[in-house]
């Protein structure tokens, strides 16, 4: 027990400070509640996606500026090829299909850094330009439409047959669509030969190639599995504002600034993908507090991109003292 909380003590730790900035929301607006709580989650569930991209690609090791252009194109793709099918939408194979683009996005960035050579900071920074291009190209504004059931899956609480509502009330929909995706994604990754393989590149290349780890297959990989949590993060947009969002979000910055503080190393090779997802919802509580304190808007963005600065500074300056050492 005490090698397990030694092990994810700083995971506990968020969720402590969680649970504490919850305290406090309902301290300052009592009238927050279950409607509240879905609220932050359904606001939450891109941030969360876009972080869980990024994660992926900082434990291997890299970065992807790409990560809110890839959620631009998902969305709008998602978006035109609802349109006009209302209800009778193919559901289905258009997430499907939405998904393949969001891993062969990544796949392409992943593949270029390695062959190129050039660092992954210039390669993705060019493609975050590529695929706002392309987005705007398929969406050059707002519109589209969504599925009215695909909508369903995040809003709201969690209904369950023979259970009281009230029992329910208080798990949002979006929170389980985020425990799913990530479950049938990372988890079964993590502790696979390819998930080994992340961590082992991201923590020393040269010593992962010396034990016979294909490097460059396995940074394309991890490339490609970003790209799929950018297609889920941009299928979330879709689904839960009802229409294409062909301008990427702020979600880039958040998602360095989560990454950083869920405890993955920026140096790559350390931390996982529960740290950073709780700690998107720190920020989009924090962010949620200023405001119903009725903190000026212009005062609140000052305060967040703050935060999000000395969060991402202070992970740098640990990486670099690691290296030193």
């Amino acid at each position: 027990m005490s090698r397990a909380l030694r092990r994810n003590g700083w995971v506990l730790g968020l969720v402590v400070l969680f649970l504490a900035l919850l305290a406090f929301t309902k301290a300052i607006q009592p009238g927050f509640g279950a409607s509240g709580l879905e609220s932050l989650a359904r606001a939450a569930l891109p941030f969360a996606f876009a972080t869980a991209a990024m994660a992926v690609v900082v434990i291997a090791g890299g970065i992807d500026l790409s990560v809110a252009s890839m959620m631009a194109v998902a969305s709008v793709t998602a978006a035109v090829l609802m349109q006009g099918h209302g209800a009778g939408a193919p559901t289905l194979p258009i997430v499907l299909a939405v998904l393949g683009l969001g891993v062969a996005m990544g796949a392409l960035n992943g593949l270029l850094v390695v062959l190129t050579r050039v660092p992954d900071i210039v390669v993705t920074l060019a493609m975050m330009y590529v695929w706002e291009g392309a987005a705007l190209l398929i969406l050059n504004a707002p519109g589209g439409a969504a599925d009215p059931a695909l909508r369903a899956i995040v809003l709201g609480p969690v209904t369950l047959p023979f259970v009281p509502a009230a029992w329910t009330a208080w798990l949002p929909k979006a929170v389980v669509v985020l425990a799913v995706a990530v479950a049938v994604v990372w988890v079964p990754l993590k502790r696979s030969r390819l998930g080994l393989s992340i961590y082992a590149i991201g923590s020393d290349a040269t010593a992962a190639f010396r034990s016979g780890v294909a490097i460059g297959p396995v940074k394309v990989a991890a490339y490609a599995v970003a790209g799929l949590f950018a297609a889920m993060g941009g299928l979330s947009v879709t689904m839960g504002t009802g229409i294409g969002e062909p301008i990427p979000g702020p979600y880039l910055l958040a998602a360095v600034a989560a990454v950083v503080l869920g405890g993955v190393a920026l140096t790559g090779g350390q931390g996982g993908l529960l740290g950073p997802i709780v700690a998107v919802f720190i920020l989009r509580l924090v962010r949620l507090d200023l405001t119903l304190m009725s903190v000026d808007p212009n005062v609140t963005a000052i305060v967040e991109g703050t935060i999000m600065a000395v969060v991402v500074m202070a992970g740098g300056l640990i990486a670099l003292r690691g290296r030193r050492a």
